[in-house]
């Protein structure tokens, strides 16, 4: 059966065992939800041994457990590992959504909840795929599966799962579907995700909160010591200037560079979109090559002092900041975060203590754009949508992707249908039936064409 049929003929059922999943509140930041979070795992390992997995199972790790499933085409076959969460984000605030966030509605054509599309919307576009391929004795290659259920909280216990499990999860690349595109109109493949480091600096100033009548103008105040510091971190240019910091940034390949040059992108919409009258960052480099292709710098929070109703006379004894770097392939997150520490640490002047924490970190990831599986997915997309997908760099950071590389020693190719009015993590998440429609088929197209290249 041609696969625009079978999703017609099948789609109420799809719906139905994804509204399974999502009724489950599997939220990995509550611990109240911790028996959720097994219940979740048993039901993929339900739906994973309808779709025709020879075999699945719940696996135990440090935390959530993790959900294995496999079907083996032919020993000389190569395998493709398919990575999905079922863990979700707390739903609150509850009353900024318009429909219960764990009662899934589809009101104008699309679904309504929380998870319908991060991840449990798109991971049923990968488990539906699976399962026209196999039922319609379309698969060439071996498919594992591996899902985890701490991913919204960093995936703690997945790294030290990946070692254990290194023979099992064997294969010659990875699919993921937990990314976006730049548009319903625009589909794009993510090739490249930024890595983190994040730090806490503590400024101590006097023993004590002082009197600024009393003491003011003659001892620093840490507030204003700790923005002069923060201030040195970015030059006019908008470079940061900790030392060597630059030295592992490796060019973007020519190729990759003209695809993200052809992405059509607006500044003035950008801006109206923020609700700002101008655009700063790095000298030299466009917007989309700043949020999503070069390092950055950013304050997350700042503090110290009086912030209570009303006024308080005083010069804080202490102030403290929480910030990051969102740094590009090939730069070590460990490195930097040792150097920044070293760099604040070498510019804070005698009449301030200084303490910086590193906090968490992890790296960046980039796919090769002529990559064998990278093109199969380039040919699904197409198909499935009628147009060539862009190549797109994204901002953010999933540092489970660099694990895959380092610990598994194969790529990831991120096949990802979200939207960026899809609101995930937010009140009112959505799914639009459409792309979940077209998403079945790119990967669909992506198995049978990965089996040509």
């Amino acid at each position: 059966m041609e696969i625009k049929s079978y999703i017609k003929e099948n789609e109420q059922r799809f719906l139905d065992e994804l509204f399974s999943l999502i009724r489950i509140p599997s939220v990995s930041a509550q611990p109240e939800h911790k028996a959720d979070m097994t219940a979740c795992a048993n039901r993929w390992k339900e739906l994973l041994l309808a779709a025709g997995a020879d075999k699945a199972e719940v696996m135990p790790s440090d935390g959530n457990p993790l959900v294995y499933g496999e079907k083996h085409v032919d020993d000389n076959a190569r395998t493709v590992l398919i990575y999905a969460h079922y863990d979700v984000m707390p739903a609150e605030p509850l009353d900024e959504w318009k429909s219960k966030p764990f009662e899934p509605e589809v009101r104008d054509e699309h679904i309504w909840a929380r998870g319908a599309d991060d991840d449990k919307g798109q991971s049923m576009i990968q488990a539906k795929a699976f399962e026209y391929l196999v039922k319609n004795n379309l698969l060439k290659h071996n498919i594992k599966f591996i899902f985890e259920g701490e991913e919204e909280i960093g995936s703690p216990s997945l790294n030290a799962f990946l070692k254990k499990h290194k023979e099992l999860l064997k294969s010659d690349v990875i699919l993921v579907s937990d990314t976006s595109m730049l548009s319903a109109d625009l589909p794009s493949l993510t090739t490249g995700l930024r890595g983190l480091a994040y730090w806490e600096i503590e400024v101590t100033g006097p023993n004590r909160d002082l009197h600024s009548g009393h003491f003011g103008g003659a001892v620093a105040n840490p507030i204003i010591e700790l923005c002069h510091l923060i201030d040195q971190v970015l030059d006019k240019d908008g470079h940061i200037t900790i030392p060597h910091f630059y030295d592992d940034v490796v060019p973007m390949p020519a190729k990759e560079a003209e695809m993200i040059h052809n992405i059509p992108f607006d500044d003035e919409k950008y801006k109206a979109s923020l609700g700002v009258k101008a655009l700063k960052g790095e000298k030299g480099y466009t917007t989309i090559e700043r949020n999503s292709c070069r390092p950055s710098f950013d304050v997350c929070g700042i503090w110290g002092g009086y912030t209570g109703e009303g006024s308080k006379t005083v010069i804080p004894s202490k102030a403290y900041a929480k910030v990051s770097t969102r740094l590009v392939a090939n730069q070590d997150y460990k490195k930097i975060s040792q150097q920044f520490k070293e760099y604040i640490e070498s510019i804070a002047p005698d009449c301030i203590k200084v303490k910086v924490t590193p906090m968490h970190g992890g790296y960046g990831y980039v796919c090769p754009i002529d990559h064998p599986a990278y093109v199969a997915a380039e040919k699904g997309f197409e198909e499935a949508f009628g147009k060539k997908p862009l190549a797109a760099r994204r901002g953010g950071s999933i540092p489970i992707i660099a694990d895959f590389e380092q610990i598994l020693g194969v790529k990831t190719i991120l096949m990802g249908f979200g939207l960026e009015s899809n609101a995930i993590h937010s009140p009112n998440e959505n799914f639009p039936l459409d792309m979940m429609r077209r998403g079945i088929e790119a990967v669909v197209g992506f198995h049978l064409h990965y089996d040509e290249e």
